[in-house]
């Protein structure tokens, strides 16, 4: 297994970083298996090309919520890895569950319970 699940679509609010807001948070390394993908398809081309990471971001981006952790950017990034026998790579993590306390709402309306 690569990923520990593939979904369509994100489970969480919209945190609305920019790519300048993404370049702030150092990457730490991630087991790729503990990753939950966002989208469900990716285009061949784009995970062959040989400048597919010239442009954006060299780490993928990352969301924590509700204890799990959703690959929000950089599939193409994270399967390339995989393909190269690699099992951890390095990830930029967007900590939602340290912004929004327990029980509480966060900025978007969205109601953080207690576990995942």
């Amino acid at each position: 297994m690569i990923f520990k699940a593939v979904r369509n679509g994100r489970p969480y609010p919209d945190h609305g970083l920019s790519t300048r807001d993404w370049a702030m948070i150092p990457p730490r390394q991630i087991r790729l298996d503990t990753l939950t993908t966002t989208r469900r398809e990716l285009a061949l081309d784009t995970l062959l090309a040989d400048d597919s990471t010239f442009y954006g971001d060299l780490f993928p981006h990352a969301v924590q919520w509700h204890g799990e952790l959703y690959l929000e950017d950089g599939l193409h990034r994270a399967l390339r890895a995989a393909l190269q026998q690699r099992t951890v790579i390095h990830v930029r993590v967007l900590d939602l569950d340290g912004l929004v306390p327990p029980g509480r709402t966060d900025r978007h309306g969205a109601h953080r319970s207690r576990g995942p």
